[in-house]
């Protein structure tokens, strides 16, 4: 057989210009380690766990209110603790934003039922202070949880990022989902808070979720208040009993951050329900953020100049994923609407 066909290398500067690159100098600056290859860094990173991962903590400059400790307290499973001393919030540092000035734009939303929208980093913090101001009235504090039934808008980051500064936890489903689909994992939760919208266009229909939200909020008894952001219509006066979006972000406030635990529960997420309820996943948030910043910094080489794009809804673990592309000072791009309109 002839020798297969070479589509791509990487240029010979690679490592000059790439995060993974800068974070290899680091190493031998600081640690006095030295690797001749990719494949020597992979074997480094697992066999090596707290080294590796104490190192991502540093060269990232994670912040936590205490000395961290050690990076891993006790390798057993299950029960392996990291960073136990560690209090840190993926929040604050998902809006450092240190690469990025006030007034550049950190936020681009698509949406087949509304006006492209954007935000600037200030813009950013300014509508997550507003929004954690606005949960806090309505009662919520560290480990209440808070639903969303949101497309993949502003909001939602706004919401996510709110909930998470407070060291509440966030659970979202996208509004495609139908009404069982919700119930099925809300109701594990107990939600204090719902966060939703009255409906949607998909293509060329208007897709309506009034009804669908009756449903939902009646049988989650834990609801003491629903959030309605009016998204299909100007006004959310048909929704009886909601406050709207515009009312929970009226108040300026301060941006602050509660300092919570390493594995402080971040948000949780669902698996597919193929095999009975749905399993409820909670991922905490200095895992999230540790692993968020390996990935999108070393792996997918994003920054300051980037702008960067998953397909994805507020029912997917790649939404949550796309969140975190702030962490590493990217510009994160949303969509909402059929990928297939009006041609693909």
């Amino acid at each position: 057989m002839p020798d297969p066909t070479v589509l791509w290398m990487p240029p010979p500067d690679v490592r000059e210009r790439t995060r993974i690159g800068a974070y290899l100098s680091w190493l031998e600056d600081e640690r006095g380690l030295a690797f001749g290859d990719y494949d020597a860094l992979l074997r480094w990173s697992t066999e090596e766990l707290e080294g590796f991962w104490s190192s991502v903590w540093e060269h990232f400059d994670v912040r936590s209110s205490t000395t961290p400790g050690p990076a891993l307290n006790d390798a057993h499973m299950p029960g392996a603790r990291w960073f136990p001393d560690a209090r840190l919030n993926w929040a604050e540092h998902c809006l450092r934003l240190a690469g990025r000035d006030g007034d550049e734009i950190v936020v681009i939303a698509r949406s087949q039922t509304r006006e492209r929208l954007t935000m600037t980093a200030d813009e950013l913090r300014d509508a997550v202070a507003r929004a954690r101001a606005g949960l806090i009235r309505l009662g919520i504090g560290p480990g209440d949880r808070v639903a969303a039934y949101l497309p993949n808008v502003p909001e939602a980051v706004v919401a996510l990022l709110a909930t998470a500064s407070l060291g509440a936890i966030w659970s979202s489903c996208a509004p495609e989902f139908g009404t069982r689909s919700v119930i099925d994992r809300f109701s594990q939760i107990e939600p204090k808070v719902l966060l939703t919208i009255d409906g949607y266009r998909y293509g060329e229909r208007e897709v309506d979720r009034t009804d669908e939200l009756a449903a939902i909020r009646a049988a989650l008894p834990s609801l003491a208040t629903t959030v309605v952001l009016p998204y299909l219509r100007a006004d959310a006066m048909h929704i009886p009993d909601v406050i709207t979006w515009a009312e929970l972000v009226e108040e300026r406030a301060d941006l602050q951050f509660e300092p919570v635990a390493f594995d402080h529960p971040l948000f949780v997420l669902y698996s597919s329900g193929t095999t009975g309820l749905p399993k409820p996943i909670v991922h905490g948030h200095g895992g999230i953020l540790l692993e968020h910043l390996k990935i999108h910094a070393l792996h997918h080489d994003l920054g300051p100049s980037d702008r960067f794009f998953w397909f994805s809804t507020t029912g997917w673990m790649m939404w949550n994923y796309l969140v975190s592309g702030l962490a590493v000072d990217a510009t994160i791009v949303l969509y909402d609407g059929s990928p297939a309109h009006p041609d693909l």
